[in-house]
């Protein structure tokens, strides 16, 4: 990897990379893709709509409309390409951030709204999106990914399982158990890591004396790091890595060589450690702008398209905050619902304690 004052900013020599931070086009010996212009147009529709849904996300919270909010900000390519790999068959895990995976999924942006704002637990049904709930638990994830994959496997189903994480994940226990079972079992599980450079605070180097994708090897399966800022690039890896895995080949672990050039949560403040010009340096590899050059220079769009798109997206941006805002409350008992599958006695008598502390406030006004 090539460093210079500003860290990391230099793309590593073992990168996939199918498109430059200026809208080049190039080729890779083992990774390639054909793409109509339509498509092309349609993955960069993909990216304006979902960074303008995650900015309007930031902007509700900051306005005590959501009680958190993990921006995607920078990642947009990653997920929108890996994203749009997947068949109707396979199954998405995600963490807490993959809103661009969720679009793709068809998962109603505002539902995704509704879990940060706390008034559901999750308002989409994984079975008809193919897209898990998310998961704040560090890791967890990639244990159920894995286990699902195995029960693709053990069906003899033509389909796949993808999981995402983060750089920070890694050092968990579940997701290097997770590798262990996959490799093992030979699983049909695609390993999806958007290395963002940073956990929380924790820069990547206090991560891994190892490139990431590296570490595939230890555990007996195949590796390989992509331009995480390069839609072309992460559309035709993960193609390819799902691919393997529903042909019997086993799980394949992608490193998504990006960087998250928000706050890691709208709790955080990033400022307290790291440089403005790492932030600045990574600003002239901005997915949207790579692709939006790729299509001027080619002539598959011209300036009435982009400034259509750039409408859609705010009318996009309305629709979420009207919807969002207009949200009813919860009925507090409903937080028992669905805690069991079936009745339980202990939670039968909490839901009665909490019903009676509730009902003790009615009627108390003027007292």
């Amino acid at each position: 990897m090539t460093i210079d004052a500003s860290r990391g900013v230099q793309a590593p020599p073992e990168l996939v990379q199918l498109l430059t931070p200026e809208g080049e086009r190039v080729e890779h010996p083992d990774y390639d893709i054909d793409l109509t212009p339509e498509e092309i147009r349609g993955l960069y529709r993909d990216l304006v709509l979902v960074r303008r849904i995650d900015l309007e996300a930031v902007a509700l919270q900051r306005q005590g409309e959501l009680g958190i909010w993990a921006s995607l900000l920078g990642q947009e390519a990653a997920q929108i390409g890996s994203g749009r790999a997947l068949t109707d068959a396979d199954m998405a895990f995600p963490t807490y951030r993959e809103h661009g995976v969720a679009w793709c999924r068809d998962v109603d942006p505002v539902k995704l709204l509704g879990l940060f704002r706390g008034v559901n637990h999750g308002g989409w049904d994984p079975v008809e999106h193919n897209f898990h709930l998310y998961t704040i638990v560090i890791g967890s994830q990639t244990l159920h990914a894995v286990g699902y994959a195995m029960g693709i496997q053990r069906d003899g189903a033509e389909a796949a399982a993808i999981v995402y994480f983060g750089d920070g994940a890694t050092s968990q226990g579940d997701v290097n158990e997770s590798f262990i079972w996959a490799s093992v079992f030979n699983a049909p599980v695609v390993f999806f890591c958007q290395n963002n450079q940073w956990a929380i605070s924790e820069p990547l180097e206090k991560q891994s004396r190892i490139p990431l994708y590296r570490r595939a090897s230890g555990f007996g399966f195949p590796g390989i790091r992509v331009d995480g800022n390069d839609v072309f690039a992460c559309l035709a890896v993960t193609r390819q890595a799902l691919r393997n895995a529903r042909e019997g080949n086993g799980p394949t672990l992608i490193e998504a060589y990006t960087y998250r050039m928000g706050a890691h949560t709208t709790s955080d403040d990033p400022t307290r450690y790291r440089v403005a010009d790492e932030l600045e340096a990574w600003k002239l590899k901005d997915p949207i702008e790579r692709l939006k050059a790729y299509l001027f220079k080619n002539q598959l769009a011209d300036q009435a398209y982009f400034e259509a798109i750039d409408a859609e997206a705010d009318a996009l941006g309305r629709d979420v905050r009207k919807r969002c805002l207009e949200m009813p409350d919860p009925d507090p008992l409903a937080i028992f619902d669905h805690v069991y599958a079936h009745r339980h006695p202990l939670m039968e008598e909490e839901r009665e304690q909490f019903a009676a502390y509730l009902a003790s406030f009615e009627g108390s006004e003027g007292r």
